[in-house]
């Protein structure tokens, strides 16, 4: 019972920032529940991106990399397309691709690294969840994955602020949409990791000031790895997870305790 319920068998996942860290993680994990693949970066020659296909089609499973930048719209419509036309339907969309170029206090950021943050995290977002779920309405069904951040819950003075305005953004978006596509069978929820050790954050746990601030918060007091986002995900993208929606879960150790 409880395999059946966690199985992705069947499905179609179209993941974005999948050539590594969580991204990457989950696309492995939902590959061995069963589902087919769609997985995306913004890297026009992507290397990563097509790794991570080879790791799902040894291990049996079914997948096509297809590079996109979602803040953009044309890329936004040829990825939708380019999955429809590989598999026919899209039921899980996990909105992970992230940006945070710099850091800088608000006063001193320019508007162009304000720009790009939010283009990535909350437009990018937005124009895949919109595509998506135009077709998910179509079909009946499907579940839209945000993976936001604990950032996106509090205000940080660590020269993320821009991160940590698109993340909250991210978060009222998710339980909007939640309440607009509940009528719809479209299930919309949030993942919001805290200090997970990816290239992303890279500067969170290689700047010694940084890791020791940050393990203070945390109360099992080490970082978090990709792997450990997965079986959050995994639950919201399955069976398991039917009378859930507009929630923001956190993934943090205890940090925001």
């Amino acid at each position: 019972m409880f395999e059946k319920l966690f199985s992705l068998q069947g499905k179609v996942a179209l993941i974005t920032g999948g050539s590594r860290g969580i991204g990457q993680s989950i696309a492995l994990a939902f590959a061995e529940a069963g589902a087919k693949l769609v997985v995306s970066s913004r890297n026009k020659r992507p290397p990563e991106l097509e790794k991570v296909v080879e790791q799902i089609r040894g291990m049996g499973g079914e997948a096509i990399a297809i590079p996109a930048h979602v803040g953009k719209k044309e890329d936004v419509r040829n990825l939708v397309q380019g999955a429809l036309k590989q598999f026919g339907r899209i039921d899980i969309l996990v909105n992970n691709a992230g940006a945070n170029p710099v850091l800088s206090t608000m006063v001193d950021l320019e508007e162009e690294a304000f720009e790009k943050v939010l283009e990535v995290n909350l437009k990018g977002a937005f124009l895949m969840s919109k595509t998506v779920a135009n077709e998910m309405i179509k079909q009946g069904g499907g579940r839209i994955i945000n993976i936001s951040s604990i950032s996106g819950l509090r205000a940080r003075a660590d020269k993320t602020g821009a991160y940590c305005i698109s993340k909250a953004a991210l978060n009222m978006m998710t339980q909007v949409m939640a309440k607009e596509l509940a009528q719809h069978n479209i299930l919309v929820n949030a993942i919001a990791p805290g200090s997970i050790k990816t290239e992303f954050s890279r500067v969170n746990w290689t700047d010694p000031e940084r890791k020791e601030q940050r393990i203070r918060e945390i109360e099992i007091r080490r970082f978090g790895e990709p792997e450990e986002v997965v079986g959050l995900a995994l639950f919201l993208a399955s069976e398991a997870s039917s009378f859930v929606t507009g929630e923001i879960i956190r993934v943090d150790g205890g940090q925001t305790i």
